[in-house]
């Protein structure tokens, strides 16, 4: 089954997660039968749809038609086979016991058509096991979404043993389609990925505590305000539910041994019947103040006891070949918060000081769970999981340049003290057109400017014609494949996305024509430059197209909706001056000046506070869509920048009236 031939889905389960998948898809356009095993579940999860709809049209992020589709696509049903009837794609939302999901299972390979995909939103279990109760486990698949699914946005599409290759592309399209982020875990481990570092880590802040190493208090700081986490790791157990991680701790125990034996702390506290938030208590106590973490409470031996495990378990997914450490990397921030991942973190750590976290606390406890994977000292002895000698020469780009510029104003191939990284659209006989291989060396370009760890990029284009005069169209339509051209849509976004969510400030100096995928390239970007005769449109209607690159949903967030609908229904031209009335421009500099200023701009932002530079970034893009989550992703971030040194150096800077230098430590 193709991706394009999914129109109807059922999802079994109400629950929580059941109507949240339920809602995304139909919101997504799908036709959606949402079953339980009684009227009163199954209503029960129709009526918080309803709920939630009524509060994303009240909040503006959604039409009120919209709404009302979406609730007229979705049908509450009871019977199995009648649920399961005629559909293209089950996603099993049943509780965490594989029992049940065993059962559950039984009726769906009876029931379902020959040709639907059947994917589980398991958290944990094995999809291989699952499949095994069908007569076609290369059908199934993990489709594992994250709690709320209308908030998070990813899910991790899992390999069973013998899930077909087809199905795996085909289960990514759709999350792509439903506007979530797919993440591939190509082997079926235990904890898939995400999970796989997070329950390890909160059950070594339980032995943490029951061993007298530190307390509660000691942990949750150094995990919130040390390491920079969302949440501190017992207020995060809370959150979940502590039974809830106890269950998937033992799963852990039960399949790969000894060295996830379960915490006694955790156990002790399930034993209580207090679970966390749900119950009114847990690790704190919610009927009595709630979570209180103080930053004074941070301890450095804990700091890196708790990343040590988060590194070695990542080396565990790298080493098994089940992922690569920048997608444990992606899939941790996307589904745990995390404002980098633990490879990253770990690298900025040192892994050879994280091995030796592990290998001592081994000597001290004897415990199984300090054995330090194979590939952690691997990637010790080579410097860390990302290569740290990246450089612009080594990788070969055919329409851009990489290189770096000093602060005597010249650029170099080798990283300069200054870190500012400048990339330069190099195809000025093409007007600097884009391409699908400019797309992938844009990509690689950013990967590396990020390992090298660049602290400001400029964007420009070779010559003084053209910033970027869009997309080569030619080879953007190529033979006029439906499929293919949402799929390069969606590369598109997902590579000029990456400038608004990458750690350093991207500034773009525009000169001459940016058009069409240039215009929607520099609309990325965090500040733009410009001449006042460039030259700015989006012409996409000329041609019976749209902005494909997300120009339909960001131009509007720079500068409104209504003038973001006259440039783009009227596909006119507009010069430097308007776009800097109309907000878009956020300095105008003379033809002879660009360039020294563009530079002189990156130069100071990379003077700035790389720690509180990447957290605004992040805060804000997150509070676009949703304000009560920005202003938390906010909180967070500034009391964890009170325990940096950047902050110390800004207060000495501050009282001694000299300029800070700011290390971003």
């Amino acid at each position: 089954m193709d991706a394009s031939d999914i129109e109807t889905l059922c999802v079994l389960g109400a629950g929580s997660m059941g109507h949240g998948i339920a809602e995304v898809a139909a919101i997504a356009g799908y036709t959606v039968r949402l079953r339980d095993i009684n009227d009163e579940m199954v209503q029960n999860g129709y009526e918080k749809i309803e709920w939630s709809v009524d509060k994303l049209v009240e909040g503006g992020h959604l039409e009120a038609e919209t709404g009302e589709k979406t609730l007229e696509r979705i049908t509450p049903i009871v019977d199995i086979e009648s649920a399961l009837e005629d559909v293209d794609l089950v996603i099993e939302a049943v509780p965490e016991r594989m029992d049940i999901k065993r059962s559950v299972y039984e009726e769906v390979d009876e029931y379902a058509p020959e040709d639907a995909i059947l994917a589980s939103n398991t958290s944990s279990l094995s999809i291989s096991e699952l499949g095994a109760v069908t007569s076609r486990p290369e059908q199934v698949c993990g489709l594992h979404f994250f709690n709320p699914p209308v908030r998070m946005e990813l899910v991790e599409v899992v390999a069973g043993d013998e899930t077909d290759e087809t199905i795996l592309e085909t289960a990514q399209t759709f999350v792509e389609s439903i506007d979530k982020t797919p993440v591939l875990v190509s082997k079926d481990v235990p904890g898939f990925v995400v999970n796989r570092i997070l329950v390890p880590l909160l059950n070594e802040a339980a032995w943490l505590v029951a061993t007298d190493e530190a307390t509660i208090a000691e942990v949750d700081a150094s995990a919130k305000f040390g390491l920079g986490l969302p949440m501190g790791c017992f207020e995060l157990a809370d959150q979940i539910g502590v039974d809830v991680i106890l269950d998937v701790v033992e799963h852990l125990h039960d399949t790969l041994g000894d060295g996830y034996e379960p915490g006694p702390t955790l156990i002790e506290q399930v034993e209580t019947g207090d679970y966390g938030k749900k119950t009114g208590a847990g690790f704190y106590d919610y009927e009595d103040g709630g979570v209180e973490i103080s930053p004074t409470d941070s301890v450095s031996a804990v700091e890196d006891r708790l990343l040590a495990v988060m590194a070695n378990e990542t080396a565990k997914l790298v080493g098994g070949d089940v992922t690569d450490a920048a997608t444990v990397d992606e899939a941790v921030e996307l589904g745990g918060g995390f404002p980098n991942g633990p490879a990253r973190m770990a690298d900025d750590r040192g892994l050879e000081a994280l091995l030796e976290t592990l290998e001592d606390a081994g000597e001290q406890t004897g415990h199984p769970r300090y054995e330090v994977a194979d590939y952690l000292a691997e990637r010790a002895t080579a410097g860390g999981f990302f290569d740290t000698d990246s450089s612009s020469e080594q990788l070969e780009f055919e329409s851009l340049t990489l290189e770096w510029l000093g602060s005597d104003g010249e650029t170099s191939e080798e990283v300069t003290d200054e870190r500012v990284a400048v990339v330069t659209i190099d195809r000025p006989a093409k007007m600097n057109t884009i391409t699908p291989t400019l797309l992938e060396d844009l990509d690689a370009a950013l990967d590396v400017a990020i390992d090298s760890g660049a602290r400001s990029l400029l964007l420009t284009g070779t010559g003084d014609r053209a910033f970027s005069a869009g997309a080569e169209v030619q080879t953007v339509v190529g033979d006029g494949d439906p499929l293919a051209g949402a799929a390069l849509s969606r590369r598109g976004q997902a590579v000029f996305g990456r400038l608004e969510t990458c750690p350093m400030p991207v500034v773009a100096a525009i000169d001459g024509y940016c058009f069409g995928g240039g215009m929607e390239l520099a609309t990325c970007v965090d500040l733009r430059l410009a001449t006042p005769d460039s030259t700015f449109g989006q012409p996409e209607h000329n041609l019976g197209l749209l902005p494909g690159w997300g120009g339909t949903q960001r131009l509007q967030r720079l500068i409104g909706a209504s003038r973001a609908k006259e440039i783009i229904f009227t596909a006119a031209h507009f010069d430097g001056e308007t776009m800097s009335e109309y907000g878009f421009v956020n300095e105008l500099v003379d033809d002879e000046d660009l360039e020294d200023r563009a530079g002189e701009l990156a130069l100071e932002l990379a003077a700035g506070p790389p720690i509180a530079q990447e957290l605004t970034k992040r805060a804000m893009d997150v509070g676009w869509d949703d304000l009560d989550a920005g202003l938390e992703v906010e909180a967070q971030a500034f009391g964890h920048l009170m325990n940096t040194d950047d902050l110390a150096e800004g207060l000495a800077a501050f009282s001694g009236k000299r300029d800070p230098t700011f290390e971003g430590k």
